[in-house]
């Protein structure tokens, strides 16, 4: 990668409306729907950078999950036996065509992967699954609300936990 890009969260001062990959879909989410997927906790979004601002390329992260049979067994051996494991989701990835050819697509899968065991990912809500009725009273107190088909298993949007509880009760 170019030594004068850097990787970092998107920001309202990179220029967003030079950036073109070839692909409409790609180009137009960067634009105008990556922010506001930032804002509600859907995904972060990280761009590589110049110093003024033009972004070479970006992707997105999000928490998600896998079910454990949906895996090869050659992945599963050694792994608990839990039905959904925890992932990473990186929902979109594009390089801005002025800068292909560069690498810039293999450092963002990287940063992706660093950020990802760092534990990055946005997360738009927490997810519980109480152990009984008395259990998810609590947690109802809390603020969680039940799934529509789990009556035990509630959760409770970031966003909502933030004005509940205040951005200062988060280290």
């Amino acid at each position: 990668m170019k030594p004068d890009l850097i990787i970092e969260t998107r920001q309202a001062s990179h220029s967003r409306s030079a950036f073109g990959c070839g692909v409409l879909a790609l180009d137009r989410y960067l634009r105008e729907q990556a922010s506001q997927d930032i804002k509600r906790r859907v995904s972060n979004c990280f761009v590589a950078a110049n110093r003024d601002g033009a972004i070479a390329g970006y992707y997105t992260l999000a928490a998600s999950s896998v079910p454990i049979t949906s895996l090869p067994e050659d992945q599963t051996k050694r792994l608990p036996r839990y039905p959904i494991l925890p992932a990473t989701l990186i929902g979109r990835l594009a390089v801005d065509t002025r800068f292909r050819g560069q690498g810039i697509g293999s450092v963002l899968i990287i940063d992706a992967l660093r950020r990802s065991t760092q534990a990055a990912p946005a997360c738009f809500t927490l997810v519980v699954d109480a152990k009984d009725e008395q259990a998810a009273a609590f947690y109802r107190r809390h603020g969680f609300a039940p799934f529509k088909s789990r009556a035990l298993s509630l959760f409770l949007p970031v966003a909502t936990a933030l004005k509940l509880f205040g951005p200062e009760a988060i280290p």
